[in-house]
């Protein structure tokens, strides 16, 4: 079955989990416990701020170092999950129900990507 990377987007410093509805972490907890009965889930996290990354970039055989926050990004991954589904279509819908579970204020977004296998050999 293909894997599929869920990339969580959101805008840095603007999601507080002070600010979350009562039930949130009750309702995250019980997708989270049905998506991995379900076999689907292969492993998830968040991530921490960028103001505790790096971003290493190669441009003209060069390497080049940036330490966080990227204040010039309004959009940063916080976080990703791994998933195992048998279509693209039962990913988007994991991802549906993951984004519909979040408080209404908050701002959250998915980009899904079917994951590319290395042939073995």
């Amino acid at each position: 079955m293909p894997r599929y990377l869920s990339l969580v987007r959101i805008e840095e410093n603007t999601i507080d989990l002070a600010s979350a509805d009562p039930g949130f972490e009750e309702r995250m907890g019980a997708l989270f416990e049905e998506i991995t009965k379900a076999g689907v889930m292969l492993d998830t996290a968040g991530l921490k701020p960028t103001a505790e990354a790096t971003r290493i970039s190669w441009s003209d055989g060069k390497l080049s170092y940036t330490d966080g926050p990227f204040t010039e990004t309004k959009e940063v991954v916080g976080g990703y999950a791994m998933m195992q589904c048998k279509d693209m279509a039962e990913a988007i819908e994991w991802g549906k129900r993951f984004l519909e579970v979040h408080p209404k204020h908050w701002k959250v977004g998915l980009e899904v990507r079917e994951v590319e296998e290395m042939p073995e050999g």
